[in-house]
């Protein structure tokens, strides 16, 4: 089965940047849509983004203006690109591949100073 597998979290400041990659071993473009998670309780999910097949994004309305999805189809990875970074954005983000189901093991960013 494809696995994504998700890179780059790690510890920064508030206001810092940090971007994550998230690479499938299998071509993306088998994809219709790919997209970056967090977990909620009760089995919710924040949806954070996400990128089409054809490369249309969406955005949680209230991340929209510091974070950015792209993709390098080359190179089979999506990044989130995440800017102006607080500490309440501090969690496991996880690469999904939502109508397939398919979920990388995370990637975890802290902020703090």
């Amino acid at each position: 089965q494809v696995q994504l597998v998700e890179s780059g979290g790690g510890l920064v400041e508030p206001g810092g940047s940090l971007t994550l990659s998230c690479t499938s071993t299998g071509n993306i473009s088998s994809f219709v849509i790919l997209g970056w998670y967090r977990r909620l309780p009760y089995g919710q999910r924040d949806v954070i983004a996400t990128i089409t097949r054809s490369g249309r994004t969406t955005y949680d309305s209230a991340l929209k203006d510091r974070f950015i999805i792209s993709r390098d189809v080359a190179k089979n990875t999506i990044y989130l690109q995440m800017n102006n970074l607080k500490p309440a954005d501090s969690d496991t983000y996880y690469c999904v591949a939502p109508r397939e189901n398919i979920w990388g093991q995370g990637a975890q960013v802290t902020v703090s100073s």
